[in-house]
């Protein structure tokens, strides 16, 4: 593992790292925000997953989580959204290849030798991040944006007892119902849409819902509220009796303003499910 920077930040630590990944066949960076009680001993872990077009970068420098998570002494990983460079399969759409592997492993050509992010974000990052640094794994969260809401959902879902809470901003709640969806469903998985299911928040929701509290925030003003359907989602919650809350916050769309305004509500939530004993 390679460090690429670090820099000292509200009182712990801001490093950007890379590595060789084995799960997507190419070089992988993240961002890691250590608070300073990592000196002393393991802490607790947030995921944040990003969305459409975004790197490790984006939320690592807009969404203001590192203070928030300083003040509540826990760690914050900022994973890539897929995986990147030469000989990577790309597109020419924003919304399908490099900076859209949708957290999802790829079984299609040309897609399946590199993107095979579920694997990268459930199994070998975690393996990355015990044996360099002082994350205590058996205190994990999960939230994120848009395409990365949708990841952190299924994550959630995907692996019973992993993570203690999840959360979304603007998350694609429906993608088997949306053009953001369909398209990469399709595309990475192929055209049998049984494949597709345990990849909608909303399908795995009504059939098994999460082991602990969700938080989901969209707003009013979202551009994109249409291909979210946050309204699929709040029904699959109700028809499960989901521990949740679903917020519509007025006047608020998908970018990075509204993800800083509600993170330490999410941050907070967070804290809360990590320190219970």
């Amino acid at each position: 593992m390679e460090t690429l920077s670090q820099n000292k930040a509200f009182g712990g630590q801001q490093g950007v790292y890379r590595h060789n990944s084995s799960a997507t066949n190419c070089e992988m960076t993240f961002g890691l925000f250590l608070p300073e009680e990592a000196r002393d001993g393991p802490v607790p872990i947030l995921w944040y997953l990003s969305g459409l077009t975004c790197t490790h970068e984006n939320a690592m420098t807009k969404a203001g989580a590192q203070a928030w998570c300083a003040e509540q002494g826990i760690a914050i990983i900022f994973p890539d959204t897929s995986p990147r460079g030469e000989g990577v399969a790309d597109d020419d759409a924003y919304d399908l290849g490099q900076g859209a592997g949708f957290y999802v492993n790829a079984t299609q050509d040309p897609w399946a030798a590199h993107y095979q992010m579920w694997d990268y974000i459930a199994e070998e990052l975690p393996a990355v991040l015990a044996e360099n640094f002082a994350i205590d794994l058996n205190r994990q969260a999960i939230t994120g944006h848009s395409m990365g809401g949708h990841g952190a959902l299924t994550l959630a879902m995907g692996l019973p007892g992993r993570f203690r809470s999840v959360s979304a901003f603007a998350p694609i709640c429906n993608p088997t119902g949306a053009d953001w969806g369909r398209k990469q469903l399709s595309a990475y998985l192929g055209s049998d849409e049984t494949t597709w299911a345990k990849h909608d928040a909303t399908l795995m929701m009504r059939d098994t819902g999460f082991d602990g509290p969700v938080l989901i925030d969209t707003g009013t003003s979202d551009q994109f509220i249409d291909l979210l359907r946050p309204e699929a989602l709040a029904a699959a919650l109700a028809e499960q009796r989901q521990e949740a809350t679903l917020r519509l916050q007025p006047g608020y769309d998908h970018s990075y303003f509204f993800v800083s305004s509600f993170m330490e509500d999410h941050v907070t939530f967070h804290a809360e499910a990590l320190y219970r004993d």
